[in-house]
């Protein structure tokens, strides 16, 4: 008889306090007959441990507070940050607080959760920075806060970011995220409909090309029910008029809500191949709806084309966990991109995984050397 000890990558069991998720560094003593059993196991866990990987990450896409304007306060995420090995976040306010109608017996949990309106709510922009302002300097370093507050229906907004940045000068680092078409909270939201293409946001878009600022952009690419690109051109027609300005596209255009009408839109590939090919400009924002069902299939494996999509555009997309003010869950939303990560050659799973958000932030923060 021989032990075996082997450091394997093994896994917790959801439902028995994990998450599921993968453990690196677990050792196992495993006592068996010297057998060619054992030497086939003694290989393979040799093997699987020098091919794991563990990733540093940034994280693209975090909302700081929830649709109320209320968060768990920045301890904790500081705390899911170190646990997690997420070294960056984009940090962002919601850019709409959702009304408690007269007329609803119970306070709503979501915007979705009644039909009373949601409008939107500048002052969740002096939230984040009150956050970020408390902040030592060597905690801020990790921190790049993109403001949000803004009616993007109307063309006084470029006049108040450009405020909102002399008040607070080096603070923020990027604008958005901008909600434009946005499933049913475009019908919920007091006003017009926002469009990506409109004069107002055609303004800010030259402010942020003035300011060095990445603009992160959710608009839908299509309604529920429409089995083609509908809204692209709203999308496009920025990307093509305003080739200065770093767009950052959240969900590729895609939603939760579109899926449970679609499942999948098979044009989604072909279209944002293109886009790609044709506007150095566009960024891709892989959070929350992209993982599945495009990056993964429905056995959690990674699809070959979209693989193949990121190795050739290796510096254009970024991770995000669009957790919503509550930040228990922000570990396991980015871990569960692991599987795509492991997919990729190492050198662009780490871009994607961490460098590719830091390096569409603005020059003068890259000059600074982000740790």
């Amino acid at each position: 008889m021989l032990a075996l000890r082997c450091s394997c990558f093994f896994w917790d069991e959801p439902g028995k306090g994990g998450q599921g998720l993968p453990v690196s560094h677990a050792y196992r003593e495993l006592t068996v007959p010297w057998t060619r059993l054992s030497l086939a196991l003694l290989v393979a866990c040799s093997s699987t441990a020098l091919e794991a990987r563990d990733y540093a990450y940034s994280d693209a896409h975090l909302h700081y507070v929830d649709f109320f304007q209320e968060s768990a306060g920045m301890d904790k995420l500081l705390k899911a940050m170190t646990e997690n090995r997420i070294e960056h976040v984009m940090i962002s306010g919601i850019p709409v607080a959702k009304k408690w109608h007269e007329d609803e017996p119970k306070r709503p949990r979501y915007y979705a959760g009644d039909d009373a309106d949601a409008y939107w709510y500048s002052a969740t922009d002096v939230i984040v920075a009150a956050a970020v302002n408390k902040l030592t300097p060597a905690q801020r370093r990790h921190f790049h806060p993109f403001l949000s507050g803004f009616n993007p229906n109307d063309k006084n907004s470029d006049a108040h970011i450009q405020r909102m940045l002399d008040l607070n000068p080096g603070l923020w680092q990027g604008i958005g995220e901008v909600f434009t078409r946005h499933d049913d909270l475009t019908a919920l939201t007091s006003g017009d409909t926002p469009r990506a293409n409109n004069e107002a946001m055609t303004r800010i878009y030259h402010l942020a090309a003035e300011n060095d600022l990445p603009v992160m952009l959710h608009s839908n690419i299509t309604s529920k029910r429409e089995r083609n690109p509908l809204y692209l051109a709203e999308v496009e027609e920025p990307l093509r008029n305003h080739p200065h300005t770093r767009f950052i596209w959240a969900h590729a255009g895609t939603s939760k809500e579109i899926h449970r009408h679609q499942v999948q839109m098979d044009f989604l590939l072909p279209t944002l191949s293109r886009l790609l090919e044709s506007y150095p400009n566009l960024y891709v924002d892989l959070s929350w709806s992209m993982l599945t069902p495009y990056l993964l299939d429905e056995a959690g494996k990674p699809r070959p084309e979209w693989v193949a999509l990121v190795e050739r555009f290796p510096e254009r997309f970024m991770l995000g966990s669009d957790v919503v003010g509550r930040f228990n869950k922000l570990g396991k939303e980015m871990h569960r991109f692991d599987p795509f990560l492991d997919a990729l050659p190492e050198a662009v799973a780490r871009k994607v995984a961490r460098d590719n958000f830091l390096a569409v932030l603005p020059k003068s923060n890259q000059d600074d050397g982000a740790p």
